[in-house]
């Protein structure tokens, strides 16, 4: 069978997969944050920058992209996600709406438990957003994460309150 595949940080932007289909999707439940660290991306073990994961929280959800993986290529997709998300992330099993074009489907999506070697959890928005904006990487600089994600989501026409304050608390910090 083919495999839905939910991306809501920069598999929004930059999936870098094969796919065969891709849709807006939501999940129930879920609240987007940025409280996991990047140790090999956006930052560097001793300073690491700060991307999302998925937080429980009941009456939330998570609006992203939805991606229709052919079933012969799944297995060379998660190998090349395992490593990509190798930095705290898990594989787990969500229902998926198509809110925008009607129908559901359950899915995959990679989130990093509140348990791993790299969570950073809740901070202060200042604190966030000035860790982000003096973080870098092998993947580049923090804000430009942010600020991709912050774009995406407005394409998408996605509301996220936390995406959007901690982009406006990165754009007022003075180099």
């Amino acid at each position: 069978m083919h495999l839905w595949l939910f991306g809501y940080g920069s598999l929004i932007w930059r999936p870098g997969i094969d796919f065969i289909d891709r849709r807006p999707a939501r999940v129930q439940g879920w609240s987007r944050r940025f409280w996991q660290g990047s140790h090999d991306h956006r930052g560097v073990p001793d300073a690491p920058g700060r991307v999302v994961t998925l937080i429980q929280e009941t009456a939330a959800f998570c609006d992203g992209m939805a991606y229709l993986v052919d079933r012969e290529v799944v297995d060379e997709t998660f190998s090349q996600l395992d490593h990509r998300e190798k930095n705290g992330y898990e594989r787990h099993q969500v229902s998926l709406e198509f809110h925008r074009s009607g129908g559901d489907a359950e899915g995959v999506v990679y989130i990093a438990p509140i348990d791993n070697f790299a969570y950073l959890g809740p901070a202060p928005l200042e604190d966030m957003a000035r860790q982000i904006h003096r973080s870098e990487g092998p993947s580049g600089h923090n804000v430009e994460y942010l600020l991709e994600l912050a774009d995406a989501l407005r394409k998408l026409n996605a509301e996220d309150e936390h995406v959007f304050e901690l982009e406006a608390a990165v754009r007022e910090i003075k180099t």
